[in-house]
């Protein structure tokens, strides 16, 4: 496929490789970026962003509804994209497509709803001539860097409410996973949105995306990914605004009032879909002891029951991960906990990419499970006696992104909430809910800023206070 620079496909003899995780075939290749390429992709933008200001809400909206039809239209071929390129499972590629969509056409209705508010100065001594208001005002050039693991909706979080405040845009997919923004940026050009206020630029992150992050006329750089790239943006970014989102290590607790039944289905779905290759995939449970061994025996059953294998099958439940570097790590860190003391109850074992589902018990604090990321499939249980020392072991780690918390008691909900060192507290649902409108994004090291539509658009426009002296 050919990248988009200002709304024309350009192509390079330099290529990225795309494989299918599961097999490691190649199933396409996309042009590396020159630097001169990346000029072009700006030098477009800062005229895009000209038109796009001037462009008023009802047809930034309908830009954004055309978007969202185009995307249902090519539902097949972007699922198919999906399942090839990051080794999502069919159903789980579906679901990508499908939340695409309301993606824009979340953002298609916050179009209209971009407003400031006035300014009370007759509050103020001396002021009481003065009226005034403010109002919100595109940003400029947004910068889009996606990841490989949700790179479909992740991306639309992105350009959607970007596209809203009228801004112009730059896509930078993740290397492994290019296509699906590649056929978005298409879409974006037939659904009307002016040529040169959009590329999708292609290759690598240490140098297009680095020479897009540094460049001072961008105005916003929107990403998603690891601490340590988030960390080097923050360095390299200069005078901007940033908005990162940077991952977790999220915990789940299960009180003895828990839901048990639930509490296990919550965990098997969110720390196995997408082979737990999602920031707020659950990776740590701390169980009350009264209810450990009756929520680990039925953790146990369901997570053996899981159906893992080629993708491309309807009846696969979950695939691989995204490449065998992964793989190899994930199943290194299974090696660390074990020899720590941790016990596999289940899984534990690889083949290539697809690592097995994995249950372990009794994790020490010190192993890179319980402190780091694994963005794999597997979930460390571990029991706890009172509420204070489970929150003291959620909150152990540099990441808080979401976390969940299950109990029929208001009081440990309270506690939960007012104690949990993450962005996100779901009572009686996993760490990994999300829903699209809500405000999404994390303390420490998980990042800066806040995703979901109308917090995305409040970070991608910039405030003008107007001040009038009414005498004459």
């Amino acid at each position: 496929m050919k990248m988009i620079i200002g709304g024309k496909f350009v192509d390079r003899p330099e290529k990225l490789k795309v494989h299918y995780p599961y097999t490691g075939e190649v199933v396409d290749e996309v042009p590396v970026a020159t630097a001169e390429d990346v000029e072009m992709a700006v030098q477009s933008a800062l005229e895009g962003f000209k038109t796009m200001k001037k462009l008023p809400a009802w047809k930034r909206a309908e830009i954004l509804e055309e978007t969202a039809k185009l995307i249902l239209r090519e539902k097949k071929r972007l699922t198919e994209t999906l399942v090839s390129e990051v080794g999502k499972t069919v159903r789980e590629a579906e679901v990508e497509v499908l939340r695409t969509a309301d993606i824009f056409k979340l953002a298609a209705e916050e179009a209209k709803r971009i407003h400031g508010e006035t300014l009370p100065f007759d509050s103020v001594k001396g002021s009481e001539f003065k009226r005034g208001y403010f109002l919100r005002e595109p940003a400029g050039i947004v910068l889009a860097i996606v990841p490989f693991n949700v790179p479909l909706a992740l991306c639309a979080h992105k350009v959607a409410p970007a596209i809203a405040a009228g801004n112009s845009i730059i896509i930078k997919p993740a290397s492994q996973t290019p296509l699906n923004a590649l056929i978005l940026g298409e879409i974006l050009l037939k659904a009307g949105l002016p040529p040169q206020a959009v590329s999708v630029i292609t290759g690598p992150g240490s140098t297009v995306g680095m020479q897009l992050v540094k460049d001072p006329r961008i105005r916003i750089v929107s990403f998603t990914g690891s601490v340590e790239v988030g960390q080097r943006i923050c360095k390299e970014a200069g005078f901007k605004k940033l908005s990162l989102e940077l991952g977790s290590n999220s915990p789940v607790i299960v009180t003895d009032t828990a839901n048990i039944e639930r509490a296990i289905a919550a965990v098997v779905s969110g720390g196995y879909s997408i082979a737990g290759q999602v920031c707020i995939s659950v990776q740590r449970v701390f169980v009350h002891k009264k209810v450990y061994k009756n929520f680990v025996d039925g953790l146990i059953e369901k997570v053996r029951n899981i159906r893992f294998g080629d993708p491309r099958l309807p009846e696969t439940d979950m695939g691989p991960v995204i490449d065998e570097a992964n793989a190899i790590r994930i199943i290194s860190w299974f090696e660390e906990a074990k020899q720590k003391g941790a016990t596999i109850a289940v899984g534990g074992k690889r083949n290539f990419t697809l690592v097995e589902p994995t249950v372990l018990l009794n994790v020490p604090e010190d192993t890179h499970i319980m402190k780091e990321e694994l963005f794999g499939p597997a979930v460390a249980v571990n029991e706890y006696e009172d509420l204070d020392e489970a929150i003291r072991m959620a909150n152990s780690t540099r990441y808080g992104l979401q976390a969940g918390i299950f109990t029929s008691k208001i009081s440990e909900m309270m506690k939960a909430i007012e104690e949990l060192q993450f962005g996100g507290v779901i009572i009686n649902d996993s760490s990994r809910y999300r829903a699209d409108f809500m405000p999404y994004g994390g303390y420490k090291d998980s990042g800066l800023g806040r995703e979901g539509v109308r917090f995305a658009i409040e970070e991608m426009t910039e405030i003008k206070t107007i001040v009038i002296d009414t005498r004459e």
